[in-house]
């Protein structure tokens, strides 16, 4: 079987592997309802600071789009109870990742049941929490602040021994690389359709290297989407039930269309977060 890009070929215990980052499967699906329990009822009475934060989140998802400015919300200094609730109106959703970012901070990425509206945890070099936002855009700023860091430009050694297509691969990338602009189209490579030996693979890796960012989605099928160390490359990856690659691809451009909220998605999801607040703050 040819082997995926982020998966080592066949026999090279050398290749780089990659286990996915980001939420567990289980955590990435919709909570019970806990919000029309009596628990909930008096937690609710206690937390007026959630009650009002609803509508400005509803507001914010209504007047945001895809290309705009994000809206930030900060909750790191909230209190216990209102963190709970908070976390049990919003839940989790379906994209969910880490972000490394300078100065060894971390950021944890976690879309909510409302597409376009992310929690974002960032904790420093000792693990310590130092932050906690809620955020409203196409994807949390501290995704691209992260993958900017990664080389600007992409040096390419001699060809391996054994090599097939990968230095035509790499001239591509890198020539992609150059001419992507903000704004314009990711050019995909598709590598599922190309031949490539264990060693184009293993040299197209350590070309490339790993980036700062790993995402992950559970929408339409199960995706990852993971910076490499070239900046602008990403790697995309298809799986099935069984977490085997159906679809290996090289994305050079924004972050993947796979992982960023649409405008469709801030107006729909900002109807549900309006239904839960009349339903249950009110």
């Amino acid at each position: 079987m040819k082997a995926a890009f982020w998966i080592a070929p066949e026999g090279d215990d050398n290749a780089v592997a990659l286990t996915p980052v980001g939420p567990a499967p289980e955590a990435l699906t919709a909570r019970p309802a806990f919000l029309g329990t009596p628990a909930a009822d008096a937690l609710i009475r206690r937390c007026a600071r959630t009650a009002a934060l609803l509508p400005q989140l509803a507001d914010a998802l209504a007047a945001q789009r895809a290309g705009g400015r994000n809206r930030l919300f900060d909750i790191t200094e909230v209190g216990e109870d209102d963190r709970r609730l908070i976390g049990e109106a919003l839940g989790e959703g379906e994209v969910g990742g880490v972000a490394l970012m300078p100065q060894g901070v971390t950021a944890q990425i976690a879309e909510t049941l409302f597409a376009g509206l992310w929690r974002v945890r960032f904790s420093d070099g000792e693990g310590r929490a130092v932050a906690d936002y809620l955020e409203v855009g196409a994807i949390p700023e501290a995704v691209r602040e992260a993958a900017r860091a990664a080389a600007p430009e992409l040096m390419i050694g001699a060809p391996p021994d054994g090599a097939m297509n990968v230095m035509p691969v790499l001239a591509e990338i890198r020539e992609r690389m150059a001419a992507w602009a903000p704004g314009a189209p990711a050019h995909v490579v598709t590598l599922s359709l190309l031949p490539m030996s264990p060693e184009d693979v293993a040299f197209l890796q350590a070309t490339l290297g790993e980036g700062p960012v790993r995402l992950v989605s559970r929408g339409y099928g199960n995706c990852r989407a993971i910076a490499t160390g070239a900046r602008g490359v990403w790697s995309v990856q298809y799986t099935n039930a069984s977490d085997a690659v159906v679809l290996d691809t090289l994305e050079i451009g924004d972050v993947p269309a796979v992982a960023l909220a649409a405008d469709e998605d801030f107006a729909d999801s900002s109807l549900r977060l309006r239904a839960i607040e009349d339903a249950y703050f009110r």
